[in-house]
């Protein structure tokens, strides 16, 4: 039934329009994710690094953009979009720092996973 509900809403936007654009970007994204995430898994280095310092920050605005915009009180909206805003593009700005001048994303996952507990 979601599904179904979720086809209709789709197909009820006009091609082409903002709201269906940002639909489509957003399904874009997270297939790439879904793609880029067992790649860094087999194939670390610094494409998927990058990829997925490109990747994150809109997914994670997306979803927490969506939240807010769902649960808070309408006066709290427009600051907390900013803020979230500014934190995604900080993130990116990390994640690119990090990949550039550390190990890289897929190589820190690695490392911690081999990290033992005493």
């Amino acid at each position: 039934m979601a599904a179904r509900m979720c086809l209709r809403i789709a197909k009820s936007d006009k091609k082409g329009s903002p709201a269906s654009s940002h639909w489509k970007s957003e399904r874009i994204v997270s297939v790439a994710l879904l793609a880029a995430l067992p790649a860094g898994y087999l194939y670390p280095g610094n494409i998927v690094d990058y990829s997925l310092a490109i990747l994150i920050p809109p997914h994670v605005y997306w979803g927490f953009n969506g939240i807010i915009g769902d649960y808070l009180p309408k006066s709290l909206v427009g600051v907390t979009q900013g803020a979230i805003m500014i934190l995604s593009v900080m993130t990116f700005i990390g994640l690119a720092y990090f990949n550039y001048s550390d190990v890289g994303i897929c190589k820190a996952v690695e490392m911690l996973w081999q990290m033992k507990t005493t």
